[in-house]
């Protein structure tokens, strides 16, 4: 059974790491998928995020990394996933994932599985992390050790 483990992660942090490693148990394959939104602007290029991220499983069999710039639930039907996993630090991640999770089951019957953050890591987010390195702060205590 394969799942798959979506976000820009710009930059792919503990709290990431946290989640991936909690679903690894549950399914065969996770395929993390490394959104890319023309639209947006990243700290790092897709590609440098694909790098990073596989590089931190590069001894887990169970991982594949991938870049996507589709919808979520067409990347979910070609890697061949049933299920999307999601972490949730707040009400506010909540509300939003029920949508999403929602509109991915309406569009394509994928069902989505929310795990709760460790409240230790729920301060941790992507956006948090890239302001630290705006003003120069040490990012390395919020991203994963390869």
């Amino acid at each position: 059974m394969a799942a798959i483990f979506t976000g820009s992660f710009d930059p792919y942090t503990i709290g990431h790491d946290d989640i991936l490693r909690r679903a690894l148990p549950l399914f065969d394959t996770i395929v993390i998928g490394v959104g890319h939104n023309e639209r947006k602007q990243y700290m790092h290029t897709v590609e440098e995020r694909v790098e990073t991220i596989r590089s931190l499983y590069a001894n887990e069999p169970k991982v594949r990394v991938e870049a996507y710039s589709d919808l979520t639930v067409d990347f979910a039907r070609r890697v061949g996933a049933h299920f999307i996993i999601k972490g949730v630090r707040n009400v506010k991640d909540f509300e939003y994932e029920r949508e999403q999770a929602e509109l991915n089951r309406r569009l394509g019957g994928v069902e989505t599985l929310l795990l709760l953050a460790d409240p230790s890591l729920a301060c941790v987010s992507s956006s948090a992390v890239r302001e630290l390195a705006h003003f120069g702060q040490d990012i390395q205590p919020f991203l994963p050790k390869p």
